[in-house]
């Protein structure tokens, strides 16, 4: 974004900036990206944001990546941050998702063959390692699309009987293989955030890591082995909902009406991940009651309370303690979110286009950061496209909830913007620029 001025959020020095104009977002120029997408109903649960799925139906190609402005990169290089590697792993990452037409987006991960899911989730992986190492070299992608493939290379090498026998055996083996001889095990993210298993990188390394990952990493040496001719039936993946099972493959010819929900596809495949990773750094970490963007509207004061005003002192105490924590501009402990990771995040959801709600959650992570301008655009955005959905989202308390900050937070960002001489907010440290160790 041209002229972009660092926000202290993210340089490290306090900036000032008068805006001559209220920032009004046009619904003709910029709801365009959106307007063919029409959204279909949520099942969301407010205590993790990776647990709900909103859908939203593709009716055409998605608009490229520069038609949408983002922040985090720009925001960076004013920081003095060298940024050339992030870019060119997002590039990598919206190269890859231009191929998902509608069919693709809802082809199961264990028969895509248009998008490398593997190759995708490692530019994923090493644009965040980019905005945390400031590394002048990049992460060794190549080498572990290697270690991807010599998985597969192994397991043929050891279990080339399997190929002989029943589909149920060679399930059984391959599963041995990477649970047993590999010991690959599983992480349960959603409770217990682990940033190692959160990335395709490090769950190579440390065979540890989240459902998704295992699926990936399961639907890869299925995928060699199809490409080599040694899989003559239809293998689907079992991706569990529970916080403990393992992924399975089963063959597809006997499969269950009640395996259907368990079917991980392309495009939620990749959603997950970068749920997972916006969920497990998200900057506002307490009262997992809430969503998130809850969480981060209370911590502006734009969201009213659950329980009729009635809180425990415990949450009081910590309400206090996580809002001196964000005056002070820490952010980069795993515990307490990383604004970095939490903004790439939210901008390849919003690439994803999925769901609508991720442009609000991007919003209200802009205003944090003091970027007022664009929080109100992107805010404006999320109403002029929810307005214009066929299907009405859910009216349940949360989403009242959440309605309603977005009206007090849109309030506030218009009364700041029509101020003469208003600034970013000063009192903060440098939190993007920390070198804290990302794994």
């Amino acid at each position: 974004m041209s002229g972009l001025v660092a926000s202290p959020w993210i340089s490290g020095f306090s900036s000032s900036s008068s805006s001559s104009s209220s920032a009004s977002l046009s619904s003709s120029s910029e709801a365009l990206k959106f307007s063919k997408y029409q959204s279909c109903p949520s099942t969301f649960s407010p205590s993790s944001s990776s647990s709900y799925i909103g859908r939203v139906v593709c009716r055409s190609q998605f608009a490229s990546a520069n038609q949408l402005k983002f922040i985090l990169h720009d925001a960076l290089d004013s920081s003095g941050v060298n940024t050339s590697h992030a870019r060119a792993a997002r590039e990598v990452f919206c190269s890859q998702i231009k191929k998902l037409s509608n069919i693709e987006r809802q082809t199961s991960i264990s028969i895509n063959r248009v998008v490398d899911l593997g190759k995708t989730a490692l530019f994923i992986a090493a644009e965040d390692d980019s905005h945390i190492s400031h590394s002048f070299v990049p992460l060794p992608v190549d080498a572990f699309i290697e270690r991807l493939d010599d998985l597969s290379m192994d397991y043929c090498s050891h279990y080339s009987s399997s190929f002989r026998s029943s589909p149920e055996n060679l399930f059984k083996c391959l599963e041995r293989y990477l649970y047993a001889n590999k010991g690959f095990r599983r992480i349960d993210v959603r409770n217990r955030p682990e940033p190692r298993a959160l990335y395709l990188h490090s769950v190579l390394t440390h065979h540890s890591g989240s459902a998704s990952m295992l699926s990936l990493i399961y639907s890869e040496i299925l995928k060699v082995l199809r490409l080599w001719g040694l899989l003559n039936f239809d293998a689907e993946i079992f991706f569990p909902h529970d916080p403990h099972s393992l992924p399975r493959g089963y063959h597809k010819q006997k499969s269950k009406e009640s395996d259907q929900p368990h079917i991980m596809t392309s495009q939620l495949l990749l959603v997950e991940i970068l749920r997972n990773l916006k969920d497990a750094f998200w900057p506002f970490q307490l009262d997992h009651t809430r969503s998130l963007f809850l969480r981060a509207a209370h911590a502006a004061n734009c969201a009213d309370r659950l329980n009729n005003g009635e809180e425990s002192g415990f949450q009081i105490a910590s309400a206090k303690a996580a809002q001196h924590r964000l005056e002070r501009g820490v952010w980069t402990s795993v515990r307490f979110g990383d604004m970095r990771r939490a903004l790439s995040a939210c901008e390849r959801l919003i690439l994803l286009e999925t769901d609508l709600k991720e442009l609000r959650d991007y919003g209200v992570l802009l205003y944090h950061c003091g970027f007022y301008e664009e929080s109100l655009q992107y805010l404006k955005l999320y109403q002029d496209m929810k307005n214009s959905s066929i299907h009405n989202l859910s009216s349940d308390s949360y989403s009242v909830l959440e309605e309603d900050a977005v009206e007090k937070l849109m309030t506030r960002l218009n009364l700041i913007l029509t101020e003469e001489g208003w600034s970013r907010p000063s009192y903060v440290r440098s939190f993007l620029c920390n070198n804290s160790e990302p794994w």
